[in-house]
C-alpha cells in the first residue's frame, strides 16, 4: 500500500485494498504491524501496566496528524494527497508508536520532554515517508533520531523548570 500511495496517491491504494482490509491487516506487510486494532489493544495493555507512556503515544499521533494536515494543504507530491487520517492505516505507524517509541530507556524522561519527543517522531516520521519515496516507512528512522536527542530534550526541559522556579 505504501508503494501504491507513493506512485499513484490514495486512489491507487483504494483500487487494490479497502480501508477495512488495511485496518484489520489482510494486506501485505510485516508481521505484527498489520492488524491495527490488535496493536492498539497491545498499546492499551502497555499503558495500563505502566510500562509505556501514553504521553509519547498521544503526542506521536498529534505530530503525525498535524504534519499530515500540512501536507494535505500543501499538496505538492502525489503522496501528499493521501488524507492525513489514512496515514495511520498505511504501514507500521501504530506498531512504532506502541512498541518502539515508548522504550523507557531511550525515550525522554520528563513529562514535557515526552510530549516533545513523541510529537517530533510523528512529524519527522511522516516527513520521511512523504518526501522520500525510496524510504516509505520513516518511523524507525525518526525514532532513532529522536532517541539521540532525548537527553538533550530532557536537559532543556529541566533547565527551563529550574529557571522558572528561580525567577518565581
Amino acid at each position: 500500500p505504501l508503494a501504491l500511495a507513493a506512485k499513484g496517491g490514495w486512489s491507487a491504494v483504494t483500487e487494490h485494498y479497502s480501508t477495512t482490509q488495511m485496518l484489520w491487516g489482510t494486506i501485505p506487510g510485516s508481521i505484527g504491524e498489520s492488524s491495527k486494532p490488535l496493536v492498539i489493544i497491545g498499546a492499551l495493555m502497555l499503558v495500563g501496566l505502566g510500562i509505556a507512556s501514553w504521553r509519547i503515544m498521544l503526542s506521536m499521533v498529534i505530530g503525525c496528524a498535524v504534519m499530515g494536515i500540512i501536507f494535505n494543504a500543501w499538496d505538492v507530491t502525489i503522496f501528499m494527497n493521501v488524507p492525513w487520517y489514512y496515514h495511520f492505516y498505511l504501514g507500521s505507524f501504530f506498531f512504532a508508536m506502541a512498541f518502539m517509541a515508548t522504550d523507557p530507556v531511550t525515550a525522554a524522561s520528563t513529562n514535557r520532554g515526552k510530549w516533545i519527543y513523541g510529537f517530533l517522531i510523528g512529524a519527522i516520521g511522516l516527513i520521511i515517508r512523504v518526501i522520500n519515496p525510496a524510504y516509505p516507512e520513516g518511523w524507525m528512522l525518526a525514532i532513532l533520531l529522536l532517541n539521540v536527542f532525548a537527553p538533550l530534550i530532557d536537559h532543556y526541559v529541566i533547565e527551563a523548570n529550574i529557571k522558572s522556579t528561580a525567577t518565581a
